[in-house]
């Protein structure tokens, strides 16, 4: 069975009123992940602000997951970039941190072709012996791996799954019917996850889980086990919350979310993206306080 199953989230990058790195609020929010019942941390991805990062304060927030997981749970470190070059060094330095898989996102902005889409990949899989979980999410990137081409990257070594966030079901079960069975196909997008599961997916790689963890891993586990009854109320009771983190561009509404629930100090994102405004900040508080429990 893939390690690569379940509610994994997309864990935010707090920083410090000064710019840096908020280590010890980083170490906070991966024990309240793993205290919560999340089955797995995805450091560097876009929720983390990976764009922004130089390569030494990436390396060190992957370090730092690894260290606080200690192996509790699977860690899938971001990797990916639109540079192939870049990508092989972000993938040689999580294996050798100990990273239990990389997350590779399609190189964006360049708009390579199908064929550009697979040798990128291939580089990076012959370069490096590490579990490969693939990234499409077309409205970030500007470019689709179709499933054909999904299908032919399952031929190298490495690559083990994906995470969809097309939010297309339809081309998510034809990922599912071209690619083997044991090919861990992972929601991209939270309003998609359950649904994503009931056609043979393995999980999802969660924003909402980093305000109501403990939901999204019940949501997933009930899931999983085939208990759709169950899973919809659970799915319905997180939707709104799930709208929400969508207010703005991903991750501004989670680190404001998380501010409220006093988990992290600073809800600023690194600039080129701004803080939730007022507006929203108090459609968002009104959700939260309708969700209960969370401030």
């Amino acid at each position: 069975m893939s390690k690569f199953r379940g509610a994994f989230v997309a864990i935010v990058t707090p920083f410090t009123d000064d710019g840096r790195i908020d280590e010890k609020g980083l170490r906070e929010l991966i024990e309240f992940q793993i205290e919560s019942g999340t089955h797995g941390i995805v450091p560097c991805g876009t929720t983390g602000e990976s764009a922004t990062m130089s390569h030494e304060e990436h390396h060190l927030v992957v370090e730092l997951t690894i260290d606080q997981v200690n192996g509790r749970v699977p860690v899938l470190a971001g990797a990916g970039s639109n540079s192939t070059s870049e990508s092989i060094e972000l993938t040689r330095h999580a294996k050798e941190a100990g990273a239990d898989g990389v997350l590779l996102i399609t190189p964006y902005y360049n708009k390579p072709s199908q064929e550009g889409l697979y040798q990128h990949f291939k580089a990076i899989s012959d370069a490096v012996d590490i579990p490969m979980i693939l990234y499409n999410v077309p409205g970030r990137t500007s470019v689709n791996m179709l499933p054909a081409t999904v299908a032919r990257c399952t031929e190298l070594p490495n690559v083990v799954g994906i995470k969809e966030a097309t939010g297309n079901l339809n081309q998510v079960s034809e990922v599912i019917r071209l690619c083997p069975d044991d090919f861990a196909v992972m929601s991209g997008d939270d309003f998609t996850a359950m649904a994503t599961v009931a056609i043979g997916g393995t999980g999802v790689i969660s924003v909402v889980s980093n305000v109501a963890p403990a939901e999204m891993a019940k949501l997933m586990e009930l899931s999983l086990a085939g208990d759709f009854a169950a899973a919809r109320k659970v799915h319905y009771r997180l939707f709104p919350l799930m709208q929400a983190m969508f207010m703005d561009t991903n991750p501004v509404p989670a680190k404001a979310a998380l501010a409220m629930m006093g988990r992290i100090a600073n809800p600023a994102p690194r600039l080129p993206l701004a803080p939730l405004g007022a507006d929203a900040q108090e459609k968002l508080r009104r959700i939260m306080n309708g969700f209960g429990g969370l401030i």
